[in-house]
């Protein structure tokens, strides 16, 4: 598999993501999941300069993996901090926000399980490169799902008529 391709294929839909959570920012209602959307907007631009690292370095040959490792940590720290976040907000103010969040946690899965595949096609270091970026998605992906999860079981258990 031509690891170029997979590397600009990734850059392209890291760059649909950002522009997916920057867009729905401005929809959202509830101020924490604008906040979420903003960071994970700033993650998906990280993203992008990481997949533009990795193309650059299979240009020249050298090695790229040591700002991914950086990066992997710190995002670790923001899903976190925004489920405790999410903990001290109102619930019931966010259930409108319940299918935009459904579909920013789909993406997120669809991106994970794209790295998943295209590494297992690939050798050295662009196989650990993905594995590392659908790491950062699966991650992503779990955050969506949690929040979604637990404003869907309050929305279902709310006093008839919300």
């Amino acid at each position: 598999m031509n690891v170029q391709r997979i590397y600009e294929y990734a850059l392209q839909r890291e760059r649909e993501g950002m522009d997916f959570f920057q867009r729905n920012a401005k929809r959202m209602s509830h101020a924490a999941a604008v906040e979420i959307f903003h960071k994970l907007a700033d993650e998906e631009q990280k993203h992008i300069e990481f997949v533009q690292g990795l193309l650059k370095a299979l240009e020249s040959g050298q090695p790229a993996l040591e700002t991914g490792i950086e990066l992997e940590q710190a995002d670790f720290f923001l899903q976190r901090a925004e489920l405790e976040k999410l903990d001290q907000t109102a619930i019931e103010s966010m259930v409108p926000d319940l299918t935009v969040l459904r579909m920013a946690y789909l993406i997120e899965r669809d991106f994970a399980e794209f790295y998943e595949t295209a590494a297992q096609k690939v050798e050295g270091e662009a196989s650990e490169a993905l594995t590392m970026l659908a790491r950062w998605e699966r991650g992503h992906e779990q955050l969506f799902k949690d929040i979604h999860d637990r404003l869907l079981e309050e929305y279902m258990n709310m006093p008839w008529g919300g």
